[in-house]
C-alpha cells in the first residue's frame, strides 16, 4: 500500500532544512528576548501595567517613541504613527471616507495597532469601546484603529504622569 503523497529525496531534504531554519530562529527571537524583557522590567514603564501589552509590544512602543520625551500631546504620537486620519479636499469638495495616511513609524503603527486588539480583550472599557465602533457599522480593523487612537492617549498620560493603568470598567 503506498501513501498519497511522493517521496522525493530533495523535498525531504528541503523539509529538514526549513525545519532547522525555524528552530534556529526560534531560539535566536528567546535570547533577544531574554535580554529585553530584564531591560523593560529595568524601566519601569507604566505602559506594562495595561492588561494585554506584553514585553514585546511595551519594547517597541518606548523604542519607537522614546517613551513619549519628544511628544508634548498625544495627538503627535498618533501623527507620527500615522494613525490619523488623512483629509481629502478639492474646492468646495470635503471627503467623508478619510482613510489612514500611513506615514511615520510602520513598526509603532504595528504595535499600537496590535496591542490595542490584546488590550481590547483584557480590559472591558477599551473591550466596550470596540464593541460600541462595531454597533456603530464600523468595519472591525477601523473600530481597533480607534481603540489603537484611545490606547496612544491613555499610554502617553500614563508615562507623562509616571501612573499605573486602572481600569474605567
Amino acid at each position: 500500500m503506498e501513501s498519497i503523497g511522493s517521496h522525493s529525496d530533495a523535498k525531504a531534504l528541503e523539509l529538514q532544512q526549513t525545519i532547522q531554519r525555524i528552530l534556529c530562529l526560534e531560539a535566536q527571537i528567546e535570547a533577544v528576548e531574554a535580554k529585553i524583557n530584564p531591560i523593560i522590567d529595568s524601566l519601569q514603564s507604566p505602559i506594562m501595567t495595561v492588561p494585554g501589552i506584553s514585553y514585546r509590544m511595551a519594547a517597541i512602543i518606548i523604542a519607537e517613541t522614546e517613551n513619549f520625551t519628544n511628544f508634548t500631546h498625544a495627538e503627535q504620537v498618533l501623527a507620527f504613527a500615522g494613525l490619523e486620519p488623512s483629509v481629502y479636499q478639492s474646492g468646495q469638495l470635503t471627503s467623508t471616507h478619510a482613510k489612514m495616511v500611513k506615514r511615520g513609524s510602520k513598526y509603532l503603527r504595528y504595535a499600537l495597532f496590535n496591542a490595542a486588539k490584546y488590550v481590547c480583550r483584557w480590559d472591558p472599557h477599551f473591550g466596550a469601546y470596540l464593541a460600541k465602533k462595531r454597533s456603530e457599522g464600523k468595519p472591525y480593523n477601523v473600530a481597533v484603529s480607534h481603540a489603537a487612537k484611545k490606547l496612544v492617549r491613555v499610554l502617553f498620560h500614563l508615562v507623562k504622569t509616571n501612573q499605573s493603568f486602572i481600569s474605567q470598567a
